[in-house]
């Protein structure tokens, strides 16, 4: 498909950004209240691939499956519930999302990051999020947990191009994407609760597909320290709404060619599991400390 066959505003797959923009995340915001009551919630929490057992540790958790938020479509990935869940963490109210949507299966960027729109308007002004990541640094390994100190955006999809965002307001200052304060806070849970957690530079890359082993000495150049296929959108629509944000992925493999094998996403699903707790613990006791 050509470029000029595409209608103007619409994404290669027939969705208008507007369908995404301000306006719409306060029309499903306020569907979302009539499922889950009034919320004022301390912090909004994605959760990657495998990592969603999160979620039990919510209580009094009211859910809404995505399918039922407007403009949001039905979880497709293995390891995202697909659900809006609030409630209370760590004695705080927080708004959780299970699962999430990625670019690579064929949703338009807008998209990809409109639950975070949804979260800031019920409220949030605090983000974390969390992915499955594959390492690229000599000094991570499988299983790590890793606070990401800031990214690399090579998925050349701009959750703000075409929005009113875009043609309003000025560019969202990504020269720190992730809060400093707030990952001091991670670091100092982490200390006292006796959880491992490094620092790195997350790669966002379109996917489906992993790396070919020349792709991970590229990103290796570059200065990544871990490669996934999603969080990026969110973090820039986020940070372009003035939310304060702190990330940490969990490293379930090694990258292409620095381990034996091929690469799974059963494995992906493996490690998140066998990291639950410890990432649970810390994601709790960093609510409870906001």
């Amino acid at each position: 498909m050509s470029a000029s066959s595409i209608a103007p505003g619409r994404s290669a797959v027939g969705h208008r950004a507007s369908e995404y923009g301000p306006e719409a995340a306060v029309r499903a915001a306020d569907a979302v209240r009539t499922r889950i009551g009034a919320t004022a919630p301390t912090a909004a929490i994605v959760l990657g691939s495998g990592l969603g057992a999160l979620a039990a540790r919510i209580d009094g958790a009211r859910r809404v499956p995505f399918a039922e938020v407007p403009g949001f479509p039905r979880a497709t990935v293995a390891g995202h519930a697909g659900a809006l869940i609030a409630g209370t963490l760590g004695g705080r109210e927080v708004v959780a999302l299970a699962g999430r949507f990625h670019l690579y299966e064929g949703h338009p960027a807008p998209l990809a990051a409109f639950p975070v729109r949804v979260l800031h308007a019920l409220g949030a002004r605090t983000l974390f999020v969390s992915n499955a990541a594959g390492g690229l640094g000599r000094a991570i390994r499988r299983g790590d947990l890793m606070r990401i100190d800031d990214h690399i955006d090579l998925m050349w999809r701009n959750p703000l191009a075409g929005t009113a965002d875009a043609r309003s307001a000025a560019p969202p200052d990504l020269s720190a994407p992730y809060d400093s304060a707030l990952g001091a806070l991670l670091h100092a849970i982490a200390r006292d609760a006796g959880i491992p957690l490094t620092d790195g530079v997350y790669a966002g890359l379109l996917g489906p597909a992993y790396e070919t082993p020349a792709e991970v000495r590229m990103l290796q150049r570059l200065g990544a320290d871990a490669v996934g296929m999603s969080t990026v959108p969110e973090v820039i629509v986020a940070r372009a709404l003035g939310m304060r944000v702190a990330g940490v992925s969990c490293i379930t493999n090694l990258a292409c060619g620095l381990q034996p094998g091929q690469l799974s996403h059963a494995e992906v699903l493996e490690t998140s599991a066998m990291v639950a707790e410890r990432f649970e613990r810390l994601v709790t006791e960093f609510v409870a400390r906001l």
